[in-house]
Order: C-alpha cells, then sequence, then structure tokens
C-alpha cells in the first residue's frame, strides 16, 4: 500500500518543458505489485477522440493533446481505473510521472453474470426483457449493484426493456432486426475477450451510436488492444450449466505489426438448478491484426458460439403446490435418461473485418463490414388426432374438476356447478393422483401410439429461424478544434430471414400429415401447392417464409469542453424497410400468403443533447435529454407472419422522449451518483399469440373456414395485436460508495420507480377461422403497472479487501413493486358479453366492482436476497493464480421474478368460475429465481 500512495504522489506532479509549441502530455504505467511496466493500457482524454496505448515500456504519449483543463483515464482489464484531472497549457509537456495500477480482483464477478444473461435474456418465454447483460462494462456505482445483485431478480434498469439499448461488438450493432434485443448467447462464454467494453448510462453521448434511451455498450475485441499473455479457468456453478473450462492467449503486437488473440471455452450440465435442463456449448474466438504503418491497421475477428440449452416451464401456481418449484414439465424419461422437449439452439457465427484509419491526430475513420449467418431453434411437440402429451395441460389437473366440468344435478332440474357436488371433489382427487404419478412427458407412450398408427400422431418439431445479416458502416471522430469534437457515423444492414418449423423426430411414426386438424376443407392445408403432405425429419412444414429488412442509420454528434462546462448536440436519421416473402399457400389464406407482401418504410429521427457543469473537480452537474422516433420491429409489423403477408393496421413508429439529471461526486473517499428520471414512449405495437374461449364472435357471411355463416364462435386460436399504447417510466437512482478505511469499504444503492401503462391502447384478434382480424376496441390499461421487473430495489454491500490480496464482501438486497403481464383482452368491452345470448347482452351477474376485483394487477411478494462474494490472487513468478466465489441468495429464499395472466378466460362468467374453485385452472403462470446458487472459479495468468 506504501507504494501505491508514494505512485498515487508522483501523479499529481506535473514536469514542465517549453520545448515545443504543442502540448504534449505522457506518463508511464506499472504494476503496483510488481512495478513492471505493462502495455497496452489504454489512456483516454475524455471529452476528446484521443486515446492512446501504452507500449512495452508502459509509457503513452498524447503529442498534440487539446489545451485547458482535461480529465484523463488510464485502465486497462483487470485493473483498478484511475483518474486524473489535469491543466494543459500550450506550449508545454505535461509528464504526469508514473501511474501505478492495482489489480482488480474483484473484477472476476463479471465471470458469473453470464450465468444469469444466456438462461434469461431473448427467451421466447414472455417475461425475459432483463438488461443486466447490458451492464457488464460499467463501473458505475449503481450499474454495479444493478447487474450483480438485483440482475438476478430481472431488475430493468429505469424498467427499459433491452431493444432500447444499443449493444455494439468493434462498432458493429448487435441488436437482432426481428425484436431489437441483442442474443447474448452468439458470444456466450467467451468472458475473457468481451471484458473490454465503454459503456454510457441512459441518453448520454457515445462515440460509436446515437443510441437510445437506456444507454450503450460498446465491445472492443481488437487484438491490438489486448495485454500480451495467456490465461486459463475452470469454474463450477449449480445455476443454468456446472461446469465451465476457458482458455485465452494474446500474442501483443509484434515488431512486424501482428497481433492475434485467441479464444475458447466450453460450457456443460447434465441438468441445471430446474428440473430437466441440460446445457451444452462451445465458444470459440479468433481476433488478428495487421498494422501496416502509423495510418492504417486492419482487423479480421471470428466468432462462434454454440449453445443448447433446455428450458424451463412457468407454471401455475396450482402445479407449483403439486410438484414444487423446481418442476419442470416439458421433460420426460427416455431410455433411463432425463429428455427435455423444449430446447433452445444457437449457432450464428460472426465475422467482421475492420479498418482503423488515423487520418491525423485529430481524425481517424473506423470502416467495418460484417456478416453473420446461422440458425436459432426453438423445439417443442406438436400432435395431431390425439391428446395433448403435457403433462400440465388442464384437463390432467384437479382443478378442471372444481373449476370447468359439470356434473347434472340429482334432480335433473339444473346443473351442479363446478366444485359443489361430491363428485366434482373425487373425481378432482383422483386426478391428483393421476398428475403425481405421470408428472412428467410419457416419452414412451407416444412412441407406442405413434407406431401402433402407423403415421405419427406426434412429433417433435422446433421454430426455426435461418438468418442471413450484412452489416456496413463507417465510424468518424474528428478533432474539429482544442474545443470541439465531431463523432459522426452511418451504417447499413440488409437482414434476410428464413422462418420455417422443421420436423425433428417422427417419434416412431412413418410420417406426419401436414394439415391444420381444427379447420376444414381447404383451409387445413399449409400449403396448397401440395396438399395432404406427408413430412419426414428434417423438412419444413406448417408454416415457411421471408422477411427481409433494410435499414441505414446515420448520426452526427458535437462534443464542446470549456474547462467547467461540457455539452453535447447528437442528430440521427434512420430509413427501414421491411417485406415478408410466403413460400407455403397457407389454405387459409390463399389469397395473401403466396409470395412477397408489400413494402412497408419507415422514416425516422432522433435529436439529443446534454451538459456537464463541474463546480469543482469532484462535484459536477449532469443533465440529458432526447426526442426520438423508432421503427416497429419486424416481429410487430405483420400481424400473423406465419400463415400470412398482412401488415399491422394503422402501424406506427413509436415515439420516445426523456430525460435526466444527475449530481456526482467524485471525492478520494467517497463517489456518489443521485439521478432523476423521465421517459415516455408512444405508439407501442405488441403481437402475442394463444387460444381464447368466450369470444361471442360470429361467423361472417361467406367464410366457411370453420363452421357456418351466423354460427357463434367463441373459442379460436388468435394472434392479439395491440396498437396505441403508452409506456410512462418516472424514477430515482442513488449510488454511494465510501472508503471507511484503506481495507474497508462500504456502498449503498436504492432504485425507485414508478412504471406504468399510460393509455388506453386498441386490441385487435387476427382469428385464422375468420381470417379476418377482429376489432374489439379499447382495453382499458391506462395506470396498470408494467410487468417482470421489480419497481423498487435497495442494496447495501460491505466489502473489505485486505493488503496481501484477498478480500470478502456481502450484500443485503431489497426487491420490491413486482407485478405480473396482465392480458389486454380480458379488459376490452369484451369482457362483459355473455358469449351465450344471441342479442349479445352482457351477463347480468356482472358488475363494475365484481369487473375490479377479478382483473386486479397480482402483485408479487418483495424478494430479500443476501448474497456473498470473495477472492484470493497469488502472484508467483510472473503468472498470477486467483480463486473468485460468490454464493448468492445464501438464505435460499423462495421468489418469483415474474409471471403473466392466461386469457383463455375471456369473460367475466368464465373467470369468475375459474376462481371459484380451490385451485385456478388458468390462473397465471411464475417464473421462479434461483435459490441458493455458487460460482466458483480458478484461473491462472501467465
Amino acid at each position: 500500500m506504501k507504494k501505491l500512495v508514494f505512485s498515487l504522489l508522483l501523479t499529481v506532479q506535473a514536469v514542465v518543458a517549453w520545448s515545443q509549441q504543442t502540448a504534449l502530455i505522457t506518463g508511464k504505467v506499472v504494476d503496483s505489485k510488481t512495478q513492471q511496466p505493462i502495455q497496452n493500457v489504454v489512456a483516454t482524454l475524455e471529452g476528446t477522440n484521443q486515446t492512446a496505448l501504452t507500449n512495452v515500456q508502459g509509457v503513452f504519449t498524447f503529442e498534440k493533446a487539446a489545451t485547458g483543463n482535461l480529465t484523463l483515464t488510464v485502465g486497462s482489464t483487470g485493473y483498478v481505473t484511475q483518474t486524473f484531472t489535469l491543466q494543459v497549457t500550450e506550449g508545454q509537456t505535461l509528464d504526469i510521472g508514473i501511474v501505478a495500477l492495482e489489480q482488480d480482483i474483484t473484477s472476476e464477478q463479471q465471470l458469473s453474470l453470464i450465468t444469469l444473461t444466456e438462461s434469461d435474456l431473448g427467451d421466447d418465454n414472455g417475461n425475459s426483457e432483463s438488461t443486466a447483460g447490458l451492464l457488464q462494462a460499467s463501473r458505475d456505482i449503481f450499474m454495479q449493484a444493478a447487474a450483480f445483485d438485483f440482475g438476478q431478480a430481472r431488475f430493468r434498469v429505469r424498467g427499459l426493456d433491452n431493444e432500447y439499448g444499443k449493444t455494439m461488438i468493434n462498432g458493429v450493432p448487435m441488436d437482432k432486426l426481428y425484436d431489437g434485443r441483442p442474443q447474448w448467447s452468439n458470444w456466450g462464454g467467451l468472458n475473457d475477450v468481451t471484458r473490454n467494453q465503454e459503456f454510457t448510462i441512459g441518453s448520454d453521448a457515445s462515440d460509436y451510436t446515437f443510441g437510445g434511451i437506456l444507454g450503450t455498450q460498446e465491445i472492443n475485441i481488437r487484438a491490438s488492444t489486448f495485454r500480451p499473455g495467456s490465461r486459463i479457468s475452470f469454474s463450477g456453478t449449480n445455476t443454468n450449466y456446472s461446469w465451465r473450462a476457458m482458455a485465452t492467449h494474446a500474442s501483443g503486437m509484434d515488431e512486424n505489426g501482428w497481433a492475434y488473440v485467441i479464444s475458447a471455452s466450453r460450457r456443460w450440465a447434465q441438468e441445471g438448478y430446474f428440473e430437466g435442463t441440460d446445457y451444452d456449448a462451445n465458444s470459440f474466438f479468433a481476433s488478428v491484426e495487421k498494422k501496416i504503418n502509423d495510418h492504417h491497421s486492419i482487423n479480421f475477428t471470428s466468432i462462434y458460439a454454440q449453445n443448447s440449452r433446455g428450458k424451463n416451464s412457468p407454471n401455475t401456481q396450482e402445479v407449483i403446490d403439486l410438484a414444487g418449484e423446481k418442476y419442470n414439465s416439458y421433460w420426460g424419461w427416455q431410455n433411463g435418461e432425463k429428455r427435455n422437449s423444449r430446447d433452445k439452439d444457437v449457432e450464428e457465427p460472426i465475422f467482421m473485418l475492420g479498418h482503423y484509419w488515423k487520418i491525423n491526430e485529430k481524425n481517424t475513420l473506423n470502416t467495418n463490414i460484417a456478416y453473420q449467418f446461422g440458425k436459432i431453434g426453438n423445439s417443442r411437440l406438436d400432435f395431431n388426432y390425439t391428446r395433448n402429451p403435457d403433462p400440465t395441460y388442464y384437463r390432467n389437473l384437479p382443478s378442471f374438476y372444481t373449476t370447468q366440468f359439470e356434473f347434472p344435478a340429482p334432480d335433473a332440474q339444473a346443473p351442479v356447478y363446478v366444485g359443489d357436488s361430491p363428485e366434482n371433489q373425487l373425481y378432482a382427487n383422483l386426478a391428483r393422483e393421476r398428475f403425481l404419478n405421470n408428472r412428467q412427458i410419457d416419452w414412451d407412450k407416444l412412441y407406442r401410439d405413434n407406431i401402433e398408427n402407423g403415421e405419427s400422431l406426434a412429433v417433435l418439431y422446433e421454430d426455426r429461424t435461418d438468418d442471413r445479416m450484412f452489416t456496413a458502416n463507417s465510424i468518424l471522430n474528428s478533432q474539429l478544434t482544442d474545443h470541439i469534437v465531431l463523432n459522426a457515423g452511418i451504417t447499413y444492414r440488409k437482414l434476410k430471414s428464413h422462418n420455417f418449423q422443421n420436423l425433428l423426430d417422427l417419434l416412431g411414426g412413418s410420417g406426419y400429415l401436414d394439415i391444420d386438424p381444427f379447420l376444414i376443407g381447404n383451409a387445413r392445408q399449409s400449403d396448397l401447392n401440395n396438399p395432404n403432405r406427408v413430412v419426414g425429419v428434417g423438412d419444413e412444414f406448417g408454416y415457411n417464409y421471408n422477411l427481409f429488412a433494410d435499414i441505414i442509420d446515420a448520426f452526427t454528434q458535437f462534443r464542446f469542453n470549456y474547462g467547467k462546462t461540457e455539452f453535447y448536440l447528437a442528430q440521427n436519421y434512420s430509413w427501414t424497410e421491411y417485406q415478408r416473402e410466403g413460400i407455403y399457400q397457407n389454405g387459409n389464406y390463399s389469397t395473401n400468403s403466396f409470395g412477397k407482401s408489400e413494402e412497408r418504410t419507415f422514416n425516422n429521427f432522433g435529436f439529443k443533447g446534454g451538459f456537464t457543469y463541474k463546480f469543482t473537480g469532484r462535484h459536477m452537474f449532469d443533465f440529458n435529454g432526447i426526442f426520438m422516433t423508432k421503427a416497429p420491429t419486424l416481429r410487430n409489423t405483420f400481424s400473423n407472419a406465419r400463415l400470412n403477408n398482412n401488415i399491422v393496421e394503422g402501424l406506427e413508429s413509436e415515439t420516445i422522449y426523456g430525460g435526466d439529471i444527475s449530481y456526482i461526486i467524485r471525492a478520494p473517499k467517497l463517489k456518489a451518483r443521485i439521478t432523476g428520471y423521465f421517459s415516455r414512449i408512444t405508439d407501442v405495437t405488441d403481437i402475442s399469440f394463444y387460444y381464447a374461449e368466450g369470444l361471442a364472435l360470429v361467423i361472417p357471411e361467406g367464410d366457411g373456414a370453420n363452421g357456418q355463416a351466423g354460427q357463434r364462435l367463441n373459442n379460436a386460436f388468435a394472434a392479439e395485436i395491440v396498437t396505441g399504447l403508452d409506456k410512462q417510466n418516472i424514477g430515482g437512482e442513488l449510488g454511494i460508495e465510501y472508503q471507511i478505511t484503506s481495507t474497508i469499504k462500504a456502498t449503498a444503492v436504492a432504485a425507485y420507480g414508478q412504471y406504468t401503462f399510460n393509455s388506453d391502447p386498441n386490441v385487435k384478434l387476427n382469428v385464422d377461422n375468420f381470417r379476418s382480424t377482429i376489432d374489439f376496441g379499447r382495453s382499458t390499461m391506462k395506470d396498470y403497472k408494467q410487468p417482470g421487473m421489480p419497481q423498487q430495489a435497495y442494496s447495501f454491500d460491505l466489502e473489505y479487501r485486505d493488503p496481501h490480496y484477498w478480500w470478502i464482501g456481502a450484500s443485503v438486497n431489497y426487491l420490491a413493486d413486482n407485478y405480473i403481464d396482465i392480458s389486454p383482452l380480458l379488459r376490452t368491452d369484451n369482457f362483459f358479453i355473455n358469449n351465450e345470448d344471441v342479442n349479445g347482452y352482457p351477463f347480468p351477474e356482472a358488475t363494475e366492482a365484481g369487473a375490479r376485483q377479478l382483473l386486479k394487477q397480482e402483485k408479487l411478494d418483495p424478494a430479500t436476497i443476501i448474497n456473498l462474494t470473495g477472492g484470493k490472487s497469488w502472484r508467483i513468478g510472473d503468472k498470477t493464480l486467483g480463486i473468485f466465489a460468490s454464493i448468492n441468495n445464501v438464505f435460499d429464499f423462495s421468489y418469483k421474478t415474474g409471471g403473466f395472466e392466461q386469457a383463455r378466460n375471456a369473460n367475466y362468467r368464465q373467470l369468475s368460475q375459474d376462481m371459484a374453485g380451490p385451485a385456478r385452472s388458468f390462473g397465471p403462470k411464475y417464473f421462479f429465481g434461483y435459490g441458493r446458487n455458487y460460482f466458483v472459479n480458478l484461473y491462472l495468468n501467465f
């Protein structure tokens, strides 16, 4: 510690010389423990486009630095970043002396975060919108707690979905055009090479992109930026995988101008935390850079990350009470092994070629081309003319007999309604016993039935997406004057996305009839060009179409630095075009399913700005504001892309505006940030799919898809289209870090938000039986809470860091105000309409007070989670051996992380009946967080 204090004292001394007419800044960076120079440390003059790397002697130099008050940061992966306030005068050389960087052994904590991001982000379970993966780069006190402590409970920063942030690798955007979210599995397991990141909070300025209201994350994987050396590590955990092995080597830049980095990892588990969740992943990375001369470098990067994992099911409270929180209905025994019917498989390699041009000391241009291809598959069971094989199918559960099934009354005067007779209770008890004895998928029965029938009654298939994405962009950084920096960029992205059902396993049968058994006549055919087709393994069936997207995005940003005052202004324009091409001529949509749809184009723009005022070098005030429009995603553009070319009626771009105000303290012992923020997103479109009952629809004249004209249709599979939905987010963030002693540090973090729906959107159902879209009108969603995240979160952390390079920390975390997702359809006028009344009158028993009680949004119980972390490192010659360990949720607290209402009971009477029994048949389905879990990582750096 004496050496560290001495080194810090040296950094505040300036040696002034008048040897030249331009300002020059230099310094030397060493390891605080060994006093050896550190190569490839990044020195950055904040608010400018100037960065410098240390050479083999650990020296960095800015030959033509801007003058005035500047902030210098010096940092590298695995070390604690240091920040200096400089006064630079024209014509002087400023030598800040020796900068001693201390190893940041707490950075190993980032290795455990990936266990959350890969298991919970980007799923199709309707409630996986955490932003934890976006936070790995941040050194902000609040953001660290949000990632490492709150992330396990699916906390979302400022209540925002990660589609409102921007994730980039080497300046190339990584968000999927289908839903706007990054696919973290595309680089999963490559923690060693993705640690070098730059992060901005909210709508703050970024050198690489206009961004959004959540923040930006730039992952820099240029080969020349890695310190030379090697690393191997081995980890164990009991979350979504059990074991991980990883190895990385970086060459550093040699005398011929070549640098390369390679990394590989494997993660696996026979069963993860939840029942039947297998895991298998392999990742490879290679980056090669050639420095042609002092002005030009070319870098090639390749990433291959294959990931396959079994999913776990959300469950109703009835199923949870019967089978437990870890129960997973997706698997069953086959040949003595657990087989999961719902696997997610991701295999999408990425190739990037970047050209780095240092035009002169004040201008740089980075140009990239990238190509990504591959597949994402989500498997599940499909069945024709046989019972649903799902063990939690509602007819298999006790609640069916206490909420759905009706026995006639003894006097035959009137039916005895559910739950009122001994017969109901008897059958419910028998169903309970049957379920407990047969609570998993019966794979053997599926095989027997298929073999006996010849043609398969049930098969295993995957919803498959094969994407081909091409990206090209250029990013310019220009020091226009000593006080003004220009950032500008333009990006072109072109996508072809092939979507289809892929048959994986006939389960013993000879083939599978490709029809929709719930429709009649030609409407049953998935492809009229190949009617009554029998498909086999590897065949496409069901639906088959392409989605096309072309996007041009450009931005400019001007950053001004005048000593105590810094401010920026940024502008953005984007052009987006979508189109669908049907490969099948669907029998139910014979006239608008085959061939190309019309093109849908969106023009969008954005403006943002902000300023920082530094009262002193330790106290500052910061403001950011943004107004922008955003094109809808591909997912929400076509009303039912699987079957037809229809574009959502009244589709609009989203309008987004918001801002934040912060007071920031950066003192030697105290670091703090308090922020208030506001955002509003209007004209949101959302599409979901489900089976609904109690719709009270009348089949129109000439339809004939299923039934006769004039006939009442109460039940149907539908695509729900919600348009005109507004969201409002207001809240505050507080992060305080205080160095109590040289070895003890305390951290306190608080988040309080009110995230609500701010409009009554329109709800339409695309009903296959009608071949049309039915308008259900207004849904009274205003003032309901946005779901799937705690709106309050508090944390207190105490850490002890010993001078002998071991440390231990403990945190107490409290998370509250988490609400489940509501059904828009249940909040339309249809909820009151009696589907059995020929005139469509409301239910006589329906009252406003009763409806308010039935439709009250469920609030989940708060969670208190205690975490322990610790680590130790040893220096052995020029090698470092270390261990990191964490135990999360030490006291095994049980908590729900989210849930969603089922829309199957679509009217007042059915929902009332469902709630009348001891357990609900169609109650909300819930997700659970991990109980007590651990992560241990042993590593060797050499």
